[in-house]
C-alpha cells in the first residue's frame, strides 16, 4: 500500500532529525519511494517564542495496515526523544500520517486521511512538490488543487504535476531497479506505462494501478531478436501507439551467478541486452513515432565508458554502454526533428549490487562522487521525467550523466 507521512521539527538540529525519522522508517521494513524538499515554516498554534519548523513529506510503500504504520511512528517519535509536555509545543520529530491509499478511519487514535491535511500549506506545499496528482479519498481533488484552494492561486492549462498526462511509454527492464523508478516516477506525472520485463513484473503493474495511474504489462526476453520484435509490436498496439521508448533494460553482471562467469560469456550478454536490443527497439519504435510526427527515445550509458575505469566490468560497459552512447548521438541526427533522442549515463547508483558492495567499494563511491552518497534509482526516474516533459522540448542528441558531479 501506498502511503505518505509529514515530517516535522523545530528543536535542536531540525534537518539531522528529519534523516534520522526517514532513517528509521525505513529500518522498520517501509520502502521510502520518495520524498520532498525541505520547507520552513512559522509554528500553527501552540506557546509563543517556538523556533521555525522544517517539513517535509515523504511517499512510502508498505505490507503494513494503517495501524500498524502508524503505531511505528509513534515509536520512532518516543526513540528520537518526542515529548508531549505542551499542546502543539516544540518537538524534536513530528510523524503524520497523512494519507494510505484509499483507507479511510475514525477511532479515538488514528483518522485517515489526515483530517487536517486540506487546512495545512506546511503539508501541501511539500506533498505537492512530490505527489501533486494524488487524489484525497475523502475531499475527491488533488494535492495540487487542496494546495491552490489555500493559495488561491490556480494554474491555467495543464495540471502541477501531470505535465506527462496521457504520455504512452515503453519502459523496458522496468520490474526493479532503475528501471521501476522510471515507471513509477512517469507513471506520477499522469503518463501511461507499459511495463516490461523478462519475467514477473505485474507488482510494477499494480503499484501504477493504486496510484490511480494506468499501466499494462509484456514480458519478452530481449536476448532473442524475435523478442526485440515481439516488444516493439505489442507495446505500440497495448494503448494505440507509444509516444515513448525508455530502453532501461540491461544484462545483470554483477551479481548472482552471472558474476562468476567468464569474460567472454559476460560480454555476450551485454551485447545481446544492453547494445542489440537497444538499438532494435529505438530503431523500430523511433521510426514509428517520426512518421507519426513525435517522440522521445531514451537511452541508457554509463558515466565512467569516456574517461574509463580498471578492470573486467569496467571494460565490459565501457564496451557496451559507450557503444550505446555514439549509436545515441547518430540516432539523434536520423530522427530528427520529430523524435527527440537523449542518453542518461548513470555513475555510482544504489541498485541490487551496490546493496551488497564490500567495505572498499563503499568507500571508492564516497570518495569519488563530490556528493559523498550513492545516488539512487529515483535520481534517475526524475531526470527521466524532465527530459520526457515539454520543458525539455530544445534538448536533443545529449548524454546526460546523473553521478553527483564526479569527473573521473
Amino acid at each position: 500500500m501506498i502511503g505518505y507521512i509529514a515530517l516535522g521539527s523545530n528543536v535542536g538540529d531540525r534537518s539531522r532529525h528529519l534523516m534520522l525519522a526517514v532513517a528509521a522508517i525505513a529500518r522498520e521494513g517501509v520502502a521510502v519511494t520518495r520524498r520532498s524538499g525541505l520547507y520552513e515554516t512559522a509554528p500553527v498554534g501552540g506557546p509563543q517564542g517556538q523556533g521555525a519548523y522544517l517539513n517535509a513529506v515523504v511517499e512510502v510503500e508498505t505490507d503494513l495496515t494503517p495501524e500498524e504504520l502508524f503505531a511505528v511512528l509513534c515509536r520512532i517519535e518516543n526513540e528520537l526523544g518526542r515529548e508531549r509536555l505542551v499542546y502543539h509545543g516544540p518537538r524534536t520529530i513530528d510523524l503524520d500520517l497523512l494519507m494510505m491509499g484509499n483507507e479511510t478511519r475514525t477511532t479515538p487514535t488514528l483518522h485517515l486521511p489526515h483530517p487536517r491535511m486540506h487546512e495545512r500549506l506546511f503539508v501541501l506545499e511539500p506533498m505537492a512538490e512530490m505527489a501533486p496528482g494524488v487524489v484525497h479519498p475523502v475531499l475527491g481533488k488533488t494535492v495540487a488543487q487542496l494546495r491552490a484552494d489555500l493559495t488561491g492561486v490556480t494554474a491555467l492549462g495543464m495540471s502541477p504535476g501531470r505535465e506527462l498526462a496521457g504520455l504512452r511509454v515503453l519502459v523496458t527492464g522496468s520490474t526493479g531497479g532503475i528501471g521501476r523508478a522510471i515507471a513509477l516516477e512517469l507513471a506520477s506525472a499522469g503518463a501511461w506505462i507499459v511495463v516490461h520485463g523478462r519475467r514477473d513484473g505485474d507488482e510494477v503493474a499494480e503499484a501504477i494501478h493504486r496510484r490511480g495511474g494506468r499501466a499494462e504489462m509484456l514480458r519478452a526476453d530481449l536476448r532473442e531478436q524475435e523478442g526485440c520484435q515481439r516488444l516493439a509490436a505489442t507495446a505500440w498496439e497495448a494503448f494505440g501507439a507509444l509516444d515513448a521508448v525508455i530502453n532501461n533494460a540491461g544484462a545483470d553482471t554483477l551479481t548472482g551467478e552471472a558474476a562468476h562467469w567468464s569474460f567472454e560469456r559476460k560480454l555476450e550478454e551485454l551485447l545481446r541486452v544492453d547494445v542489440l536490443a537497444t538499438l532494435m527497439l529505438s530503431r523500430d519504435l523511433g521510426q514509428r513515432m517520426k512518421a507519426r510526427g513525435r517522440g522521445v527515445v531514451v537511452n541508457m550509458g554509463w558515466d565512467q565508458a569516456e574517461t574509463g575505469m580498471e578492470g573486467d566490468s569496467g571494460e565490459l560497459f565501457a564496451t557496451t554502454k559507450g557503444a550505446v552512447m555514439c549509436f545515441s548521438r547518430s540516432l539523434a541526427l536520423s530522427l530528427s526533428p520529430e523524435v527527440r533522442v537523449h542518453c542518461l549515463a548513470p555513475g555510482w547508483i544504489r541498485t541490487a549490487w551496490g546493496e551488497t558492495a564490500s567495505a572498499v567499494w563503499q568507500e571508492r563511491v564516497q570518495r569519488e562522487t563530490p556528493q559523498q552518497r550513492w545516488g539512487t534509482p529515483e535520481d534517475v526516474a526524475v531526470a527521466t521525467r524532465w527530459l520526457l516533459s515539454p520543458r525539455a522540448g530544445y534538448f536533443h542528441g545529449q548524454t546526460v550523466k546523473i553521478n553527483g558531479g564526479a569527473i573521473r
